[in-house]
């Protein structure tokens, strides 16, 4: 079925792309593979290219439009391309609301301009070595010291936290327990106490650099408080079904993708001398993947549609999710096994895809939480 979401605007935008991806990104994917982290060059041939800050107003360099559908096609491509180390779906729909929904206009001023092109890379920090999923249990602390705030603390799994220059970090500023009194600071390269820790070893998404980030005696300006002083709860449920929607994105994306370049090996791979689409069981593992891809895409295009509108709401967002990422996983796995032993090799896509996607189901809520959002929301 031909979709009906984007206007000719957008695939214009995936022309672009596309090209940015076959230029700056291709050509060098490897060898970051290998260094464990993309080259900053290739976040400022970004911001060279219009790819970052799409929803950031113009007048600080962005590209002034909040259709989310211009993300969902620079997910999807980048998806495509196996391009997860460059992390711009992150820089872009899970950071770029923080600055520019709750970010003052000095702030807006100081922050935005490098966001759009490239020069500031961004993170947001909360999960805890001792609170994933769960914000209640987060430990790092800010005390107020008048004209700073002192944060002391550590966060893990913090993606782009080797190369961020900025990073949001989720702290308690009051001794309360639970959700009350949570604050969003914004901690910046070179400030004194902040540390990174080791790039972490990965199964997948090697050129995607995940760090520990260390805060010792941080001290953070007033002036560096994002939003409501202890909103941050609140902030952070605001925009985490944008997060949700970005990984749902990519999650039927990369489901897509591997069915494509799984038909086409069985096209081609021969087996007990005739090729493999010949049998009837690799027939209906085909039928049924591609089933189940387009009733996702149906589904998925919706929840696009609504979100560019302003109209997705949490539990939608958290159903695309779950769904579209498991989804992905057991494509995965039935497209590796389909390849047969050259599955298991990492120069096939196939592999890659396997071990990068295998996150999808965690990051950003796992499966687990996006069902208790649903049932709470059907059963309170």
């Amino acid at each position: 079925m031909k979709r009906q979401i984007f206007t000719a605007d957008h695939e214009a935008f995936r022309g672009t792309v596309r090209a940015f991806l076959a230029k700056e990104v291709a050509p060098h994917y490897e060898q970051w593979e290998r260094d464990g982290i993309v080259s900053r060059e290739a976040w400022r041939a970004a911001g060279r290219q219009g790819l970052l800050g799409l929803a950031v107003p113009e007048e600080y360099g962005g590209g002034g439009s909040a259709d989310f559908r211009y993300s969902a096609v620079l997910t999807e491509e980048f998806t495509r391309a196996g391009a997860a180390g460059l992390a711009v779906g992150l820089h872009n729909d899970i950071v770029g609301p923080y600055l520019t929904g709750l970010a003052t206009e000095e702030q807006k001023r100081r922050w935005l301009p490098g966001f759009c092109t490239g020069e500031i890379i961004t993170a947001v920090a909360m999960t805890e070595p001792g609170a994933g999923s769960d914000l209640q249990g987060i430990r790092t602390s800010a005390e107020d010291r008048g004209d700073h705030w002192l944060l002391n603390g550590s966060k893990t799994f913090i993606s782009n936290g080797i190369l961020a220059d900025l990073v949001v970090v989720v702290a308690r500023t009051t001794p309360e327990g639970g959700a009350k009194g949570l604050s969003l600071l914004v901690v910046e390269r070179g400030m004194a106490g902040f540390e990174r820790g080791r790039n972490l070893d990965k199964i997948g998404q090697k050129a995607q650099d995940t760090a520990e980030l260390f805060f010792h005696d941080v001290r953070v300006p007033k002036e560096n408080l994002l939003g409501e002083l202890h909103g941050g709860f609140v902030h952070l449920m605001t925009n985490l079904a944008q997060e949700r929607m970005n990984i749902a994105v990519a999650g039927i994306a990369a489901a897509e993708h591997l069915l494509e370049i799984t038909t086409a090996y069985v096209k081609e791979r021969e087996a007990f001398g005739r090729p493999l689409a010949t049998l009837q069981h690799v027939r209906f593992e085909i039928a049924e993947m591609a089933t189940e891809c387009a009733v996702t895409r149906a589904f998925l295009d919706r929840c696009i549609a609504e979100h560019a509108a302003g109209a997705l709401d949490a539990v939608h967002a958290s159903m695309a999710k779950w769904w579209a990422t498991e989804l992905q996983k057991r494509v995965a796995d039935r497209c590796l096994q389909l390849h047969g032993g050259y599955g298991y090799m990492s120069e096939y896509p196939v592999a890659k895809a396997y071990t990068d996607g295998r996150i999808q189901t965690i990051y950003g809520g796992t499966t687990e939480i996006m069902k208790e959002i649903i049932g709470r929301s059907l059963l309170s």
